[in-house]
């Protein structure tokens, strides 16, 4: 398990040094909006160790107090977390011009690694998720992967992460703009009031999150596999 979050943070460095070197080795304008949305993929995490250290520290002091905390930063964890999978739509190759002296073999690898990290990023947010989840809810680990509670939640976490790239792509939303409820509403049904808009939107959600699941089954797997051997050794 330490693999996976050593293996995220590495490829957030690799990412990041690519997008540096470009500028500094191809003499061309620092794309600042990758290196921002690297920090803004890797904030979710941070929310969720905020959350595990509520759940130690405050809830065997103060029950109420502890939950209300956990609550509130699972709820800012959720809003945050499309920011991480957001990477993904960076092979659009939106920051490319046709005179642009970068090899495309260059940026062919720089985002590819920023759409990685991505997902990575993603997937390690979700399996911190579901561990604290089993832990709150069954007071245990591996286990918990396998209830049904614990999947729909999974599939629920996997489309609200894709509406939220949908929405933060073509109506250039950011999870910060739901402090403005009202504008925020009103754009989302302005948008949606247009023909095929609706359509577009489900089988985007839907794709991206069956994607981001099927990576996830496959890399965590495994772990949650020796998460469950290690637990009936200790019974």
């Amino acid at each position: 398990m330490l693999f996976l979050f050593i293996g995220a943070a590495t490829l957030n460095v690799y990412a990041a040094t690519l997008v540096i070197l470009r500028a500094a080795v191809y003499r061309t304008k620092l794309y600042r909006p990758m290196l921002w949305n690297i920090v803004l993929s890797m904030l979710p995490i941070l929310l969720l160790g905020l959350a595990f250290v509520a759940l130690l520290t405050l809830i065997p002091i103060s029950p109420v107090l502890g939950f209300s905390v956990v609550g509130v930063l699972g709820v800012a964890w959720l809003l945050m977390l499309p920011n991480a999978s957001y990477l993904i739509t960076e092979l659009n190759q939106s920051h490319r011009r046709d005179d642009d002296p970068v090899p495309l073999w260059y940026d062919i690898i720089l985002v590819i690694s920023l759409a990685m990290s991505g997902v990575i990023n993603t997937i390690v947010n979700v399996f911190v998720a579901q561990l604290l989840y089993g832990v709150v809810m069954f007071d245990d680990r591996a286990l918990s992967f396998f209830r049904p509670r614990s999947m729909i939640m999974l599939a629920v976490v996997l489309l609200l992460v894709g509406l939220g790239m949908y929405l933060g792509r073509y109506l250039r939303l950011n999870s910060w703009d739901i402090q403005h409820p009202v504008a925020f509403a009103r754009k989302v049904v302005a948008h949606f009031r247009e023909r095929g808009n609706a359509l577009a939107c489900f089988g985007f959600t839907l794709t991206y999150a069956l994607f981001i699941g099927i990576l996830y089954l496959t890399i965590v797997s495994p772990i949650v596999s020796g998460l469950y051997e290690l637990e009936l050794a200790r019974q």
